[in-house]
């Protein structure tokens, strides 16, 4: 079954998608004639989550995610589950991820806003390690009461730098398919 749930969700905006009818394993419809849908999202933050009930669209359902709701979800990555109900009966439509952004809307005087993803901001920190390492501002190692710490390496560093720089990269190349803007790593030829 194919839900068409937004993988990406801006915190403030009304999310409608719909949910259609299904078939158990034996071939039993599960639709909205008999059956209430509810759709669950959670994330990793205690207390952070939504529940909406699915109204009748045809014989499926339709999810909608009022702004008041999405307003108080926390930038992150979410998980999704949309369960079907019939008494004591329980059939899960479907199930995915999705990921919140922080809005950039504002009333009054703008406070600070950092929307990097978090190999952006991982990366600054690991460029930041390599310019204190190069200025020999760490020591690799060194106890203190018996405990001791050890520090990245400057090969170990610039290879977390190039893997960030890496996932970063990707990350832009999903955004710009995501966005209609095309494959930027797909080359078209004709020939003639």
């Amino acid at each position: 079954m194919n839900i068409l749930v937004p993988s990406l969700i801006y915190a403030g905006d009304t999310v409608v998608f719909d949910v259609p009818a299904f078939k158990d394993a034996i071939g039993t419809n599960i639709d909205s004639g008999s059956y209430t849908l509810t759709w669950y999202a959670r994330t990793n933050t205690a207390s952070e989550g939504a529940t909406i009930v699915g109204v009748a669209e045809g014989d499926g359902w339709r999810i909608t995610v009022p702004s008041a709701t999405t307003a108080g979800f926390d930038a992150g990555n979410w998980t999704w589950q949309a369960i079907a109900t019939l008494g004591s009966v329980q059939y899960t439509a479907g199930r995915g991820q999705f990921t919140v952004k922080a809005t950039a809307q504002y009333t009054g005087t703008p406070g600070a806003f950092d929307d990097r993803s978090r190999a952006e901001i991982d990366l600054s920190y690991v460029e930041a390690a390599i310019r204190t390492l190069a200025q020999g501002g760490m020591v690799q190692e060194y106890t203190i009461g018996g405990r001791s710490l050890k520090r990245y390496k400057m090969g170990e560093l610039l290879q977390l730098r190039d893997d960030l720089k890496n996932e970063i990269a990707m990350e832009r190349k999903a955004e710009r398919i995501r966005q209609g803007l095309g494959n930027p790593g797909l080359a078209k030829v004709r020939f003639r």
